[in-house]
């Protein structure tokens, strides 16, 4: 249990920002799925407009420190490979 003022305040805080990350890790979780759901339909305009929310969606997470660097890059990769490869 926390003991000094600063440390109680470190828990609210942690609390909320847990609250705030978790919907931006939702966010971009729902953004992947709906391309990905595109691209198994087979549908290269839905996929397409789908993945024009997902690359900045990851990129935002970046730069939120929600998401590695590396994780957003492959995930988007992985994406773009495959909506290439319905071309």
């Amino acid at each position: 249990m926390a003991n000094t003022p600063q440390a109680k305040k470190r828990i609210r805080r942690n609390e909320r920002r847990a609250e705030i990350n978790g919907a931006r890790v939702s966010r971009i979780r729902t953004y992947v799925k709906k391309a990905e759901s595109a691209l198994e339909a087979g549908d290269k305009a839905a996929a397409t407009a789908a993945m024009a929310f997902v690359q900045p969606e990851l990129a935002r997470g970046v730069a939120k420190g929600v998401l590695h660097k590396n994780t957003a890059s492959r995930k988007f990769s992985r994406l773009s490979k495959r909506l290439q490869a319905l071309a």
